[in-house]
């Protein structure tokens, strides 16, 4: 777990670094979410800002146009993709929402849009005046208390165990009250019928879960009254305390694995995602192959029907000069003419393909598409051609079986995803044991206030005692008439909120409760069910991973067999166009002695028009069959020597160099 956790720093530095190298600057600026720079107590509550995408094109594009032509080297066309592709900058994102994500869940806590409850305590402390003194004896009065709890009434659906908040959260609640209570018990009011309190209450909790399952908390709270009540010996006083309570689970929802799987999970998902990216960089660089080399080939097929068309051209004019001086019949010129017309369609075809292959190309090379009015006019001139060299020097088959095992993203993606289904199924495993949890806390207690005097009795001889019992005593001139008796507090609880802090530090007045806690679901087939659905999906999961290896030498085996396919076509067609070739020349000698027709040369320039459109086809199959080959086998990036750091970063070192002479557009 330790080696994943590095693993997953170090990318988001990697990240972080791409996010401040110069490759970030190649556009707007960089895309990576930048942390709020206010001090440390304020940052947690200030939003990221995350730049806004960057629409403009690099400026590689500019470089390569010249007189309204872009010259593109195969190599200058997929830094082209990297650096302005919207599918690759859209990609770019996954990382950080992967990072982003495992910061999420490494908060804990339950899945995000749960309600909780708030609640604002107004009420004074047990034993604190008239109100505490009735609270503390069990005795309410309708409309006296003003304890306002607001809990939505919500139900939430996660499967397994919820990991406890991880984050420690600070609560401070300060409230003021000023309430008028009836209170028909005059004994303890001393005749005021309406008791009138003025209360200050702060309470302040920290709570904070804990990954094995369990969650602590600490409160503080300290509560100030001033009421009119005569008979309150302690007025204005000030009660106080703190309290420590730990509670944790012992069978669901028990143990380190169970609470951190989503953490684990996040963190493979994060580790992988250079590996998704790079799936995905594969497949626009096969496809800027593809595009760019059938480019090429479009405007070979071009270049062969502007040729046809020319041969036509000038048969028919030979035969327009043999009319005319009789050496021919006027009817096979018509031939001839007939065969220049559908030569000239063939070509606009030809160029009708060629101008939507460079849209395609344009696309894809491109952020903002056609928006451009400059690159979208300028016709893009191929610079290099498809090779193909005498031999394919293939590895034998099991080594290109091996190759693909090492390089395919798709089986190292499935190949993670068993893996995270393999630990988020540790939840519900866990979740078919019963609840049983256990909690224990720790309080003390302390109160202080003013002394009053409280006059009990109007007379000693009231008292019905020869000793004044402690606590009483004769009042003083300000608290009622001579001989009579008053209610004295008890001097350890004379004094401010210091010495009721005292108190509770003394832990003169401690309370302690330890209590445990089981349920279990008698029938328990919700929680079943899910743990084999789970291990069902596992098992599933498992063998389609299988599957898909088993599959993989069989697409191995194939793409061999096309590139093979592919090349023995290619050699077929050349082959067969300059037989055509050599057939044409020989038949038009033939007609210049007399010996042919004009049907038959026209035939025959149709058969060299159709074996050169099969020369093209064919080279333009080799070329994709390459290419599939090094996808199928995962390959393409080291073929073409691009590094997924300038892949993530939208940024090609490499300047783009056009030769000295550059070619036209035939």
């Amino acid at each position: 777990m330790r080696r994943g956790r590095l693993s997953q720093q170090l990318f988001v530095i990697l990240l972080a670094a791409l996010s401040a190298s110069p490759g970030w600057a190649q556009g707007p600026g960089q895309i990576a979410p930048v942390r709020p720079q206010a001090p440390v107590i304020l940052r947690p509550y200030e939003a990221p800002y995350v730049p806004p995408v960057r629409t403009t094109n690099s400026l590689r594009i500019r470089d390569l146009i010249r007189a309204g032509k872009v010259y593109l080297t195969v190599q200058d066309a997929i830094a082209l993709a990297l650096e302005n592709n919207i599918d690759l900058e859209s990609a770019r994102y996954n990382p950080l929402i992967d990072a982003w994500s495992l910061e999420r869940l490494q908060a804990g806590g339950a899945l995000p849009g749960v309600p909780s409850g708030a609640s604002q305590a107004g009420s004074v402390a047990s034993g604190q005046g008239i109100s505490g003194a009735q609270t503390a004896a069990g005795v309410s009065i309708n409309g006296g208390g003003t304890n306002n709890t607001n809990t939505a009434n919500a139900t939430i659906s996660q499967i397994g165990p919820v990991t406890p908040s991880l984050d420690p959260t600070l609560q401070l609640t300060q409230t003021f009250s000023h309430r008028t209570q009836l209170l028909p018990n005059l004994l303890l009011s001393q005749g005021t019928y309406s008791v009138i309190d003025d209360t200050r209450n702060n309470t302040t909790s920290l709570t904070q879960g804990i990954i094995t399952g369990g969650q602590y908390s600490v409160s503080y709270k300290d509560s100030f009254l001033n009421e009119n009540a005569v008979s309150d010996i302690l007025n204005p006083s000030s009660s106080t305390t703190l309290s420590i309570s730990l509670q944790h689970n012992f069978l669901q929802g028990f143990g380190t694995a169970v609470n951190s799987r989503n953490i684990v999970v996040a963190q493979n998902t994060l580790a992988m995602s250079d590996t998704v990216f790079k799936g995905q960089v594969i497949a626009i660089v096969s496809e800027v192959l593809n595009l760019y080399y059938g480019l090429v080939a479009d405007y070979q097929d071009v270049k062969a029907k502007q040729s046809a068309l020319d041969v036509a051209q000038t048969f028919f004019e030979n035969n327009k000069k043999q009319v005319q001086i009789g050496t021919l019949a006027p009817l096979d010129i018509t031939t001839a003419e007939a065969q220049v017309a559908s030569s000239q369609q063939d070509l606009v075809v030809s160029q009708t393909t060629l101008e939507q292959q460079q849209l395609s190309l344009k696309n894809i090379l491109s952020r903002n598409g056609l928006a451009d009015p400059l690159f979208a006019e300028a016709d893009i001139i191929p610079l290099d051609r498809i090779e193909v060299p005498e031999h394919d020097e293939l590895p034998p088959l099991k080594n290109l079986i091996a190759t693909a095992r090492a390089n395919r993203t798709d089986l190292a993606i499935e190949q993670n995803n068993l893996k995270n289904t393999e630990i988020t199924a540790l939840g519900t495993a866990n979740g078919v044991l019963p609840q049983l949890a256990g909690l224990a806390s720790a309080s003390a207690q302390g109160l202080s206030g003013a002394p009053k005097a409280v006059r009990v009795f109007s007379s000693s001889q009231q008292l019905g005692a020869t000793t004044i019992p402690p606590g009483f005593g004769p009042c003083p001139p300000s608290a009622g008439p001579p001989n009579s008796i008053c209610e004295f507090p008890d001097p350890y609880f004379v004094g401010g909120i210091g010495n009721a802090l005292g108190q509770v530090f003394r832990r003169n007045f401690p309370s302690e409760r330890a209590g445990a806690f089981i349920a279990a679901n008698v029938r328990n087939r919700e929680a079943l069910a899910d743990a084999a659905i789970d291990q069902l999906t596992v098992r599933q999961n498992s063998l389609q991973l299988q599957k898909d290896v088993n599959q993989l030498a069989v697409d191995v085996s194939n793409q061999v067999v096309a590139l093979q396919q592919a090349r023995a076509r290619y050699e077929a067609a050349v082959r067969n166009r300059i037989l055509e070739q050599q057939l044409l020349d020989a038949e038009q000698k033939k007609f210049s002695l007399g010996a042919s027709t004009t049907y038959n040369v026209v035939q025959q320039q149709r058969d060299l028009a159709a074996a050169q459109s099969s020369e093209v086809a064919a080279l333009v199959a080799y070329s994709n069959a390459h290419v599939s080959l090094d996808e199928t086998l995962g390959t393409t990036l080291q073929a073409n020597h691009i590094t997924l750091q300038e892949a993530l970063s939208g940024h090609v070192s490499r300047p783009s160099t056009l030769p000295a002479t550059l070619p036209g557009s035939n």
